[in-house]
């Protein structure tokens, strides 16, 4: 129940109303849209309502403390224990509801079920405590301790520990015991305001948006569909892997807001972050300590720098990575040549070719998958060192593919080394309680997983890395799986595999890397992760979105990867980007069936170029039926294309590269939220469907079937139109509507971006730049404005608006300006009428 004003008809106690005059200055923010405490309700999961806040009482006087550069306060007429920075004293980095308990605790256990790498969780809260007694304050240091008691419980202890870990940094960690046990329930509960927004928790890919949602934080497949029905509900029902929108392979206990603040939890553990009140939210953990850190900056940019100073930063890709487009291929040596000379001919620039099937296919239920087995398969690939060097001498590395797993392929391939056996025999596998090798389903085979925890297993496949795939000449891999470590599973070097579930991904990205390494390839071997927990940016080259529907559709296709690169932006994913075209086919039955039947079309292909060219890796994947999907090579207008935008990628290498070393120096990401950068405009803050490449490039990619014109929100500036060179001014942000045919997604530069006049400049030169615009590129659309999404909503088609009649501004030729100037009397009116200058 989140009105908590409800609440005002069952309190049994009179709580001290604070007046204006001794109100603590943190207060500004926190009364904003305060209810009363709010009711319990049934909800007993992790952080639901069950856990909110009880009443807080305390003798203590009211006193504040110096915890390095923040200062921490307690106010006994407010009940308000806040945090702020000694900078901005008037900015709450954290804070109680006033007279309600910041702390929550108990006993529970839960039952992890799982099925394909998809988890349920289901909870048996046994306990739980809520009325929480303050009794003192300790000072040592940079360090403050905070302890008490619980009300319902004699002889209950809790302690909470403020330490400064840096200028913008503070940790928070907290523990509880109860009935003479320490409690594996803690909560943390912390006022926040009705307008504020967060952003963040991983690679989300349906709502980047939190505010009012629950978010379980948890590694694991995402799902086909995720929404999309009937699909989700048949693959729910076939195969338990319909998902929800929360579902992500990169699931980051992490999340910054609009009043720029953020928390982020440093445990492995199970956690959930409970948005859905207005007035408050709850962060829960599945562990006996909650280790947190909250973080602060005077603007977003520098929120992002604090947070990945944690989390660690990306190195930076490899030079070869800049020069063109990584073609997905496969189907021996003999098919692959054929691919890369039609591309060739086209005048296309690759970087590299990736293989995935190196180690040979089979058919399985899906489609067409690998064998699992980390060895060349020279049957496939015959004369591969011939190949491989043939390719280098073109400038082109050759790419590969790993993953966790092992299968026994003994029986269908000559193998000179049987890692399978290998490994078994050693013990390396992750076990079951009865210490045999716990089995993975994935489609219609098992699979067993390398228990990481083990050290001595880490060499070993380390060694399988060096030997079979540097070895071998591969210049990178792709990096999938690890999310589907069974909470129930024995390990060797670590004794609970539910804290270490969501710690595999790290892991796994921390071997490559420990391998590049080691043979002193740092700088010149690129592995791109799908997994992620807090720290793999620390380890990874760089990641990619994972399995994308090959449709249109926002819950799983290239909507979601637009959601998904921001969101995974926010935290320390710098170096992102997706399958061009998506990866997951849904043609399963013997017709196509509306809303079951999903493949690629040639636009979706070529609208997803578009995108592609302005994000971190340009890769194309035929997808796991490529027989059923269009490729980049299948007709001449989509090959064209491609060339085109693959040496649109190339043109960028230089203004890339700048972008990669604000990610190694300060974790900012290539593909950026507008909030980044305009973090006052209340639009800007609101868009989920554009972004900003780096600062200079604003980009509204085509995400429908169907249009040749699209909508861009442009914030105050002056803007330059990439493809016809016009130019528009603005003193407040505007909808602008853009001529949009395939091969021209609406994309503007700042007009005084170097980066983006020497990209115009080469693309003139190249004859890269297409059409000769005849007509009006773009518009300003004054009787639009933005909906609670931020995305473009159209008033009612002819009425006139409320502040000056529907009209639309032509931009004029290159050099013309458009100036849009709100009247004296709109002058607060984001969207009110606007005159031409």
């Amino acid at each position: 129940i989140t009105d908590c004003r409800l609440f005002c008809m069952q309190m049994t106690v009179t709580l001290p109303q604070p007046s204006a005059t001794t109100t603590h200055p943190a207060m500004c923010k926190v009364q904003e849209g305060l209810a009363k405490k709010p009711l319990v309700g049934k909800d007993r999961s992790l952080a639901g309502d069950a856990y909110c806040g009880g009443v807080l009482r305390s003798k203590e006087p009211s006193q504040s403390y110096s915890v390095g550069d923040f200062l921490v306060t307690w106010s006994l007429s407010e009940g308000l224990l806040s945090v702020v920075h000694v900078d901005r004293p008037k900015d709450v980095v954290w804070a109680n509801f006033p007279h309600l308990s910041f702390l929550t605790a108990g006993h529970g256990q839960a039952v992890f079920s799982d099925k394909r790498g998809f988890f349920r969780v289901k909870e048996n809260l046994q306990s739980l405590v809520r009325e929480q007694v303050l009794e003192s304050f300790q000072a040592e240091g940079e360090s403050l301790t905070l302890t008490g008691s619980f009300i319902e419980e004699a002889g209950s202890l809790w302690e909470i520990k403020f330490s400064a870990i840096d200028d913008q940094q503070l940790s928070l960690t907290a523990h509880a015991t109860l009935e003479g046990r320490p409690c594996n329930r803690l909560c943390l509960v912390a006022a926040s305001r009705a307008s504020e927004e967060f952003f963040g928790f991983g690679a989300q890919f349906t709502h980047l948006h939190m505010k009012g949602r629950r978010m379980p934080i948890i590694c694991q497949e995402p799902g086909i569909g995720r929404g999309i029905q009937p699909l989700t509900g048949v693959m729910e029902k076939l195969f338990g892997a319909g998902g929800a929108w929360w579902q992500t392979y990169a699931s980051v206990p992490t999340c910054m807001s609009t009043d720029l603040r953020g928390l982020c939890l440093e445990n492995t553990e199970y956690s959930v972050f409970d948005l859905r009140p207005d007035s408050y939210l709850r962060v829960g953990v599945f562990a006996e300590q909650l280790r947190a850190r909250i973080f602060c900056g005077a603007c977003p940019l520098s929120m992002l720098e604090a947070y990945t100073s944690f989390c660690g930063r990306m190195r930076m890709m490899p030079d070869w990575v800049q020069n063109g487009a990584i073609i997905g291929a496969q189907g021996g040596t003999a098919k692959v040549k054929a691919t890369l000379a039609k591309l060739e001919k086209q005048n296309v620039p690759i970087s590299a070719v990736w293989l995935q099937d190196w180690v040979g296919k089979r058919k399985t239920a899906a489609g067409s998958q690998l064998w699992w087995s980390w060895e060349l398969n020279r049957e496939h690939y015959p004369e591969w060192e011939t190949f491989v060097e043939t390719l280098r001498s073109k400038g082109i590395r050759v790419l590969t593919y790993i993953n966790p797993f092992l299968v026994d392929a003994s029986s269908d391939r000559n193998l000179t080394r049987d890692l399978h056996a290998e490994a078994n025999e050693k013990g390396y596998f992750v076990k079951r309680a009865d210490g045999t090798p716990y089995p993975i389903g994935n489609t219609t085979f098992s699979a067993s997983m390398i228990d990481l925890s083990n050290l001595d297993c880490r060499q070993w496949i380390k060694g399988v890395i060096t030997e079979n795939l540097i070895g071998v000449g591969c210049s990178g891999w792709m990096l999938d799986y690890a999310e589907a470590l069974p909470f129930d599973a024995h390990l060797q070097g670590h004794p609970d595999a539910a804290s270490y579930h969501n710690a595999y991904p790290i892991e796994w990205a921390k071997v490559s890397r420990e391998a590049i390494e080691e043979a002193g390839l740092g700088d010149e071997i690129l592995f791109f992760s799908r997994s992620a927990f807090h720290c793999s940016p620390r380890y990874s080259t760089a990641f990619w979105t994972g399995d994308h529907l090959t449709s249109w559709r926002k819950e799983d296709g290239i909507k979601s990867v637009v959601v998904g690169l921001l969101s995974s932006g926010f935290c320390g994913m710098s170096l992102n980007h997706a399958d061009i075209g998506g990866y997951t086919s849904t043609h399963v039955l013997p017709v196509a069936v509306p809303g079951i039947t999903f493949t690629r079309s040639q636009e979706l292909l070529m609208r997803w170029t578009e995108l592609s060219a302005f994000t971190a890796l340009f890769r194309t994947h035929e997808g796991i039926v490529p027989e059923r999907n269009h490729q980049v090579t299948d007709a001449p207008d989509t090959l064209e294309h491609f060339a085109r935008f693959a040496r649109i990628y190339g043109v960028l290498a230089d203004y890339r590269k700048r972008l990669c070393r604000d990610a190694t120096t300060r974790g900012l990401p290539l593909v950026r939220h507008p909030w980044l950068h305009y973090p006052n405009d209340l639009v800007a803050r609101r868009l989920e469907l554009q972004f900003l490449f780096g600062e200079d490039f604003m980009v509204a990619p085509i995400l429908d079937p169907g249009l040749d014109e699209g909508s861009i929100y442009l914030p105050a500036g002056k803007w330059v139109h990439l493809w016809s060179g016009q130019e528009v001014v603005l003193e407040i942000g505007r909808w602008c509507r853009c001529s949009a045919p395939i091969g021209y997604p609406p994309v503007f530069y700042i007009a005084s971006s170097a980066a983006g006049e020497d990209m115009r400049e080469k693309l003139v030169a190249s004859a890269d730049l297409g059409r000769a615009w005849t007509r009006v590129a773009c518009r300003i659309v004054e009787d639009e404005v933005g909906d609670k999404a931020g995305n473009r909503t159209p008033r009612t088609p002819g009425k006139i608006g409320a502040r000056g009649s529907r009209f639309l501004c032509c931009l004029r030729r290159r050099y013309s300006q458009v100036h849009v100037q709100p009247k004296e009397e709109d002058a607060c009116d984001r969207f009110g009428a606007a005159e031409l200058v």
